[in-house]
């Protein structure tokens, strides 16, 4: 059966915003580039890309669970009822379940994700991020972002 991607955009945007969206758009950009001579699958992290957050989202958080894990879980249950395949389902639920790790035995679909992901959060819009959370609290800013640049690095996985 075919995922109606229109639909998966639609409801990004709805649960994560501009932000989400956005964000989306940034991975899906930056998984290109890094991703040039990779053999991988592109619809499936397309897929993944959209659904990698949705558990982080104010709809479908669950205080207590990492976002990464419940988005799994929300991305399992939104493809399964839309009839995907699940040896595609696998490879998107091990997608998003490590989009925040630094293993690099994973699927090329996988790793992509992450380090796209990653690499968004060390641009200027990741920057900005942090700062706009606690924007009265500077130093707050300052130290989340000085943490990300320290620990991202080190858990990209592609030579770029």
């Amino acid at each position: 059966m075919e995922i109606d991607k229109d639909e998966i955009v639609r409801l990004t945007e709805e649960y994560g915003g501009e932000w989400g969206i956005n964000h989306t758009r940034r991975i899906l950009r930056l998984a290109s580039i890094i991703g040039e001579g990779v053999d991988y699958d592109a619809e499936a992290v397309w897929l993944a890309a959209h659904l990698h957050d949705w558990g982080a989202y104010s709809k479908w958080v669950k205080p207590g669970v990492d976002h990464a894990a419940r988005s799994a879980e929300l991305a399992e249950g939104f493809l399964r009822d839309r009839g995907c395949a699940d040896p595609r389902i696998e490879l998107i639920v091990e997608c998003i379940r490590s989009h925040h790790s630094g293993d690099p035995n994973r699927s090329p679909e996988a790793v992509l994700l992450s380090d796209a992901d990653g690499l968004d959060f060390l641009g200027a819009i990741g920057i900005v991020r942090d700062f706009s959370k606690s924007p009265r609290d500077l130093r707050s800013g300052f130290n989340a972002t000085k943490k990300r640049i320290e620990q991202v690095p080190q858990l990209l996985c592609l030579e770029i």
